[in-house]
């Protein structure tokens, strides 16, 4: 049976250079404290606990004083940064450069369209860790939408900005997009190329992930997908394996892998999100060459 990764499966750029940047910061022997877990993906955040990262929330943060705190590659609000300042944490900045790109160019836009009567809109996850902080460039003013009917809260007679969560599928987005467009000309706006300011803020990384792993999933008889069960890019990439291979399983660890699924199988995919660690990927691999 033939075993073959994906080439592009692992870590994203933002999520690479978050984590190399706690390494460094263990392995100069600092005690430091990740807001909430670096990573979705709990075999990682496990690894990395073993060298001493220790996750907390943010009510354990509000507490902290005169220690080091890194922000993970999600970003945080400013209020995060103003109670760092206040009890004396040195922050240990990870934000992945696209998120920070995006929570300055959110905040600048902010500060014009409230003075003209504007709104931005954030499309994206509620509660999700990057839309917190994106809302935050906002003072929590922006409107969050994560489906057609949430566009209700739009008052489409004023100008909109239009942004997204960076790991949101692009084609949902661009609909999302279109929706807006047409429901300010229903509302009479005259000039609704004027009023809608559109930010296709989706990582490259992301959405040119999803047209590869249709090709590399319609190559395999069966598919593993590694991910974590809380990442949203990993639900969201599982679901385009699954759309052109129904023999696609999601896995988070090779215990959960079943030796039926290979039956009869003579070639097997694995691929995974991009919080999935590369090394993870290819210990399954070499489980399943065990079967």
């Amino acid at each position: 049976m033939k075993v073959e990764i994906d080439i592009k499966s692992g870590f994203c750029f933002g999520v690479r250079n978050a984590v190399e940047i706690a390494e460094k910061a263990l392995r100069d022997g600092e005690k430091v404290f990740s807001l909430g877990p670096i990573v979705h993906n709990d075999k990682e955040v496990e690894r990395l606990a073993s060298l001493g990262l220790v996750s907390i929330n943010h009510d354990q943060f509000r507490k902290l004083k005169n220690c080091k705190v890194l922000i993970r590659a999600h970003g945080e609000p400013p209020e995060t940064y103003s109670t760092a300042e206040k009890n004396n944490i040195t922050i240990v900045e990870a934000t992945c450069p696209i998120v920070k790109k995006m929570q300055s160019g959110i905040k600048d836009t902010w500060e014009k369209y409230k003075m003209n009567n504007g709104q931005i809109v954030i499309y994206g996850k509620p509660g999700h860790a990057e839309v917190i902080g994106l809302l935050g460039q906002t003072d929590n003013q922006g409107i969050l939408i994560s489906n057609s009917s949430d566009t209700d809260k739009i008052d489409f007679s004023r100008p909109v900005a239009l942004f997204c969560q960076t790991t949101m599928e692009l084609n949902d987005f661009n609909s999302v997009k279109e929706l807006i467009y047409n429901k300010m000309k229903e509302q009479g706006v005259l000039d609704p190329d004027h009023n809608l300011v559109v930010k296709s803020t989706v990582c490259g990384q992301v959405s040119n992930r999803e047209p590869h792993l249709k090709v590399f999933a319609r190559e395999h008889d069966v598919i593993i997908f590694v991910s974590g069960k809380e990442s949203s890019n990993g639900r969201m990439l599982y679901a385009v394996c699954k759309s052109v291979n129904p023999d696609t399983h999601l896995v988070s660890s090779s215990e959960e892998i079943e030796k039926s699924w290979f039956d009869g199988k003579r070639s097997v995919g694995i691929c995974g999100a991009t919080s999935t660690p590369r090394w993870l990927i290819e210990n399954i691999k070499d489980f399943v060459l065990t079967l």
